[in-house]
């Protein structure tokens, strides 16, 4: 069997030709992957923005108590948010018997805070006060829609 050298280049071209279709399946399964994670990627960053952008329009509110001395106490109420909140209310749903009514009636409901702003309520204990309060707090926002949390502020 004779085999001339137009026969042997045609082998080896096919065999290069067929090593190439391989190893462009290959490299097209891998660039579909890297696609996926790209889209998923975007996604994720998508979300992201949109949950600061979010947070930068909202109102976070919440509660403490801090002492001023060795006998003073107040219970703080804050807007650590990066928006304005409205009509913020307080309740206590296990029962008021540290912050005096009239301070309480005084201040809330409050038309309006600030963020950063933070008011203090005079807070005065006995032996019988629970160290663990409830405190619901009521909110606002400029769209007008409705908030509320629970804080539990700790003596």
């Amino acid at each position: 069997m004779d085999v001339s050298l137009g026969e042997v280049i045609a082998a080896i071209a096919l065999l290069f030709s067929g090593y190439a279709t391989w190893r462009s399946r290959g490299l097209r399964k891998k660039e579909e992957e890297l696609i996926e994670v790209q889209r998923k990627l975007n996604e994720l960053m998508l979300d992201k923005e949109k949950r600061e952008a979010q947070s930068a329009n909202s109102a976070e509110l919440g509660a403490n108590f801090i002492t001023l001395g060795s006998k003073k106490h107040r219970l703080k109420v804050f807007n650590k948010g990066k928006a304005t909140a409205y009509q913020v209310s307080l309740e206590f749903p296990e029962g008021n018997d540290c912050i005096m009514n009239s301070d309480l009636e005084e201040k809330f409901p409050m038309e309006a805070m600030e963020p950063g702003q933070s008011v203090e309520l005079i807070a005065s204990f006995v032996m019988q006060t629970k160290r663990k309060q409830a405190i619901r707090l009521h909110w606002m926002n400029a769209e007008g829609e409705s908030f509320e949390k629970v804080v539990h502020a700790t003596l």
